[in-house]
């Protein structure tokens, strides 16, 4: 085929700092959301959606 190389180019390698980095991110802004939405003022305000659903759970 025309334009692409003989050799294999790598790009998971060089990438993964990013990889680790952004799932480090994602975890964190997860474990925030989740300690905001649990506070006992988001809990008792009717716009929360999350606060209907553990009330419907029983939490």
């Amino acid at each position: 085929m025309f334009g692409l190389r003989a050799w294999p180019t790598p790009f998971a390698k060089p990438l993964m700092p990013f990889f680790i980095a952004s799932a480090i991110t994602f975890y964190g802004v997860v474990k925030a959301q989740e300690a905001g939405v649990n506070t006992p003022e988001a809990m008792a305000n009717p716009k929360n959606p999350y606060a209907i659903h553990k009330k419907a759970e029983g939490h």
